[in-house]
């Protein structure tokens, strides 16, 4: 470093958090500024009834590099905050699902013999879908043309059972976005980072810690170790430029201090407005969003899944919402707690909560023929309804760079391999840092 700089990095989600980390790490004064209490933005913990939930259950591959990383460099005992579980994708045995368990075998062979080794998938399933997998790396993970999801996998001819075991939920919980509208070009670049790369990639790790104490905590005493500094409950208004420097108005009385350079780490739909001082320019397009909703069930404390979690049938037509279901208990939280997953869930949440937890309890009680699943003693529903972008075929993402040297943009949101994931907030996070390191030194 020729000069330590005065930085401002605006929103302390995961994105946020990386940059902050990023350019504490290489020697800038930081301040990373969040208008929550809790740090995390889309992935944090919040408090209920006095329980520690988290806002949304995630799921990190073995392939999120850049987020293991981090969470390593800030302190974090990634072997002892995940769990880290083979590629799989399994049913409860009640319902007509699939069991696949991936072996500890090297790439490619764990998948054709997990496959092959798969319950609940006829040998037309396996055939197609090794067929499909074979193409893919003869395509080398490319597509030229982007199409949808679900004309991918027709056009591979891929079987309406496969589909519906095991793409579809996948395309589900990677992307937030049903195969119908979903980019295949995308899904395509997360399958050739998990089945396509070496086998530990494809692994499935499940936060055993809560998401703010998972990273964001252990980045904001980074941060505080270095002489940077975090501050909660500060919202930025605006931004405006003087002097070659930013200077930010927030909802406190007491004035911020210019800074040398600003990362803006805040959900796309706020971009615009937070920068409309210092142009009229629209720097992020209007995106449609997908909503995630996490339930959480309460239950005795003998209630115990035979795995900690689960793929379910879901069918709202039959208001079966559910996709997946985590035994929380099995992963650090209190006993009995399960957490269901329903990604892309507009029809879901139209209903009213009583009803989707009603819906939802039966659907676990008929799925696993455990008949107390339909009492739960406590619930709570969370749903974040912009979770992420609708992950569509062709759609045009910004960069990190803007008009001004010493302004970058970072996010999930912004152009990358990947869909709206923890993983590409962070490594938005990391690029902008990167890129504000390179323009101030020169």
């Amino acid at each position: 470093m020729s000069a330590s700089r005065h930085i401002a990095v605006i929103g302390a989600g995961w994105a946020g958090c990386a940059a902050a980390v990023e350019l504490a790490d290489t020697g800038h004064r930081v301040t990373l500024i969040e208008s929550a209490r809790a740090l995390g933005g889309r992935a944090r913990a919040v408090e209920i009834d006095g329980r520690v939930l988290d806002n949304g259950q995630h799921i990190l591959l073995g392939a999120y590099k850049e987020s293991l990383r981090l969470m390593r460099k800030t302190g974090v005992d990634v072997a002892q905050a995940l769990l880290r579980l083979p590629l799989q994708m399994r049913y409860p045995s009640a319902c007509e699902g699939m069991d696949f368990v991936a072996p500890r075998l090297p790439a490619p062979w764990y998948v054709a013999l997990g496959l092959w080794r798969a319950k609940g998938l006829a040998k037309e399933d396996k055939l197609a879908l090794l067929r499909f997998i074979s193409a893919a790396r003869w395509m080398e993970w490319r597509l030229d043309v982007d199409c949808s999801v679900e004309t991918l996998l027709h056009q591979h001819q891929q079987t309406e059972r496969l589909i519906r075991l095991m793409w579809a939920p996948l395309c589900i919980a990677a992307l937030n976005t049903p195969p119908q509208r979903a980019s295949a070009r995308i899904f395509l670049n997360v399958l050739r980072d998990s089945l396509g790369a070496r086998r530990a990639a494809s692994d499935m790790l499940i936060p055993r810690a809560d998401l703010s104490a998972l990273f964001p905590q252990a980045a904001a005493s980074f941060i505080a170790q270095r002489g940077g500094e975090v501050l909660n409950g500060v919202a930025i208004r605006r931004i405006t430029s003087a002097d070659e420097k930013w200077r930010l108005l927030s909802n406190r009385d007491e004035a911020l201090p210019d800074f040398d350079g600003v990362v803006v780490a805040v959900p796309a739909a706020q971009v615009n407005e937070l920068l409309s001082k210092v142009t009229n320019e629209a720097l992020v397009p209007a995106f449609d969003y997908e909503p995630i909703t996490t339930c959480y069930l309460q239950y005795g404390n003998d209630v115990k899944l035979a795995a900690p979690f689960f793929a379910l049938l879901d069918d709202p037509a039959t208001s079966a919402w559910g996709q997946f279901v985590f035994d929380r208990g099995q992963l650090g939280g209190s006993a009995g707690l399960l957490a269901v997953v329903i990604s892309a869930s507009a029809q879901a949440i139209e209903l009213d909560k009583e009803t989707l937890i009603s819906a939802l309890a039966t659907q676990l009680a008929t799925a696993f023929a455990m008949p107390q699943l339909n009492k739960p003693l406590w619930t709570q529903i969370i749903t974040e309804k912009r979770a992420t972008f609708s992950c569509a075929p062709d759609l045009q993402r910004p960069t990190e760079a803007t008009p001004w040297k010493s302004l970058m943009l970072a996010g999930d949101y912004l152009a990358s391999d990947y869909p709206a994931t923890l993983e590409s907030a962070v490594r938005s996070g990391v690029k902008a840092a990167a890129l504000l390191a390179e323009q101030l030194e020169g």
